[in-house]
């Protein structure tokens, strides 16, 4: 048996290769794919379900927001929580129960009869999809233990996984198009019941054999980190870098070091320092949190393009952002073969930083009319991210020990939650400065604010007038956003010369329980 503490020698490429998983295996990473695009999918499901949940449950402004937000919020929270968890009692057994919650808060969902109603159901969700991520990571840890094979699975993992946040917002049109608006969350309840017919026949129970005792004082530290910082890293691109907001920031900056702190001195910690001891899992963590701050911070942007600047409806906004999903279907396959063919991993990664630099140098040139372009950029910037995460999440994983999977990918899983939120910050704030300082300083007030204020407001200016404003708006969103796609290519360029280097020579020997 391995020692656990210092899980770090060849590569992955090059490790003794385990047992090969059969077709058995193929198959529960198939059910295992379900519920993590349904997870996925619920961050975007309610775009278009928005105008008849407000007409039918007349939500106040912020309970509008809180039926929103709560399910990122809630998911984030509780992912180091339940991934430490499922090591104690059972990956197997945590996705089960997580399905099962899943499943219940969807019903809720779907016949809410109250604002408030929605909200806990959200909630639910999000507490379901807390235990449903780290756990399908986890068992694919279990299950593929061959180290190509594993590549491929964990490929398909982060294809599905940013696949589904693009398709959530289609699948909500096209629900709300032709059904009420519930049918948007009822659509998880046969995936839900599928799971938990066959997760009992066809998935490998796996567990901490010695998990020691469950660190209660954790949880809340780990929440009180998590939630705050989220909160305020998210509000900050449309509200400002006001106080409140530094301030939530730092709270949850105080409570992570709080947390660290009793990762270190307590006798069974929720997140393991032993999973920082080699050296591919921190370099995996943070590269992976840089990664979702490319992804997010793009992404923030390109769907208002397609909507604010070129005129389309959020359905064929949405629509056509589907087709970057076409390299990115192709990325992490790619990567995970170019590495068991012997090419360095390093070299895989920074190369996919440099590809997502390229896509973001694609978006610094595009113009009011330029769809196809920003398409391409965008196409370009996911298949490299792609390429990168699922490089991270390989790496994460082999580097910790089996008994630790699901700390380890929540983990992981958490520093994305982190990077995506940093990302709307920085890159928001950024295109969002330039959009303040390019609008004429004789338009109305709340076309200083956002795109979307001063396409409000030309509407009810006289015709010249209105028009005259709609194109200053779109031309300074334009300015921001090539802005923001600027300091994309700084920063993604930054983590291909910092991949390059923190990665060289990382090696790793796989870890038994």
């Amino acid at each position: 048996m391995t020692n656990s503490t210092n899980p770090t020698t060849s590569t992955s490429s090059t490790a003794s290769p385990g047992p090969r998983a059969g077709r058995r295996e193929w198959t529960a990473l198939g059910v295992l794919m379900l519920p993590l695009l349904l997870v996925s999918m619920d961050v975007s499901v309610l775009y278009f379900a928005v105008p008849s949940i407000s007409a039918d449950l007349e939500p106040t402004g912020t309970q509008q927001l809180w039926i929103f937000d709560i399910y990122a919020f809630v998911l984030a929270g509780l992912l180091m929580t339940m991934g430490s968890l499922g090591d104690r009692i059972g990956r197997r057994r945590l996705l089960l129960i997580g399905a099962v919650a899943f499943g219940a808060g969807s019903l809720l969902a779907a016949y809410a009869d109250s604002a408030e109603t929605l909200i806990a159901a959200r909630a639910v969700l999000g507490i379901g999809g807390a235990t449903l991520m780290p756990s399908t990571m986890a068992l694919i840890r279990t299950m593929f233990r061959d180290p190509g094979q594993r590549a491929k699975a964990i490929g398909m993992w982060s294809g599905v996984m940013t696949g589904g946040v693009a398709l959530g917002s289609v699948m909500s049109g096209l629900l709300v198009e032709y059904f009420w608006w519930g049918s948007v969350f009822l659509v998880n309840l046969p995936a839900m019941a599928l799971l938990l017919v066959l997760g009992p026949v066809l998935l490998p129970e796996s567990k901490n054999p010695n998990p020691g005792r469950f660190d209660l004082l954790s949880v809340p530290l780990s929440m009180a980190a998590v939630l705050p910082v989220i909160y305020g890293l998210k509000e900050i691109p449309s509200e400002g870098w006001h106080t409140q907001y530094v301030l939530s920031v730092t709270v949850g900056l105080f409570f992570a070091y709080l947390f660290v702190q009793r990762q270190r001195t307590a006798a069974s910690p929720l997140i393991s320092p032993a999973l920082f001891r080699g050296r591919g899992f921190g370099p995996a963590v943070a590269l992976n949190l840089i990664s979702a701050f490319a992804m997010m911070g793009s992404a923030f942007f390109t769907t208002q393009y397609l909507q604010s600047v070129l005129g389309k409806s959020s359905l064929e906004a949405a629509l056509w952002s589907l087709l970057p999903a076409v390299l990115v279907g192709a990325a992490a396959p790619l990567a995970g073969a170019l590495v068991q063919r012997g090419v360095e991993r390093a070299r895989v990664v920074a190369g996919g930083f440099v590809a997502a630099a390229c896509g973001y140098g694609l978006l610094a040139l595009v113009g009011t009319d330029s769809m196809w372009l920003v398409l391409g950029g965008a196409g370009v910037l996911a298949a490299g991210i792609v390429t990168v995460m699922s490089q991270m999440m390989d790496l994460g994983l082999s580097t910790a020990p089996v008994d630790k999977a699901g700390a380890a990918s929540s983990l992981l899983e958490t520093g994305a939650e982190f990077g995506g939120a940093l990302g709307m910050a920085v890159l928001g704030s950024i295109g969002t400065a330039v959009y303040r300082h390019d609008i004429p300083a004789s338009a109305p007030a709340a076309a200083h604010e956002t795109l979307g204020g001063a396409l409000a407001v030309a509407h009810r200016l006289p015709a010249r007038t209105g028009d005259a404003l709609i194109t200053a708006a779109r031309e300074a969103y334009t300015h921001g956003m090539q802005a923001a796609a600027i300091a994309g290519v700084v920063v993604t360029l930054g983590a291909a010369l910092l991949a390059a280097r923190a990665l060289r020579g990382v090696t790793v020997r796989e870890v038994s329980e």
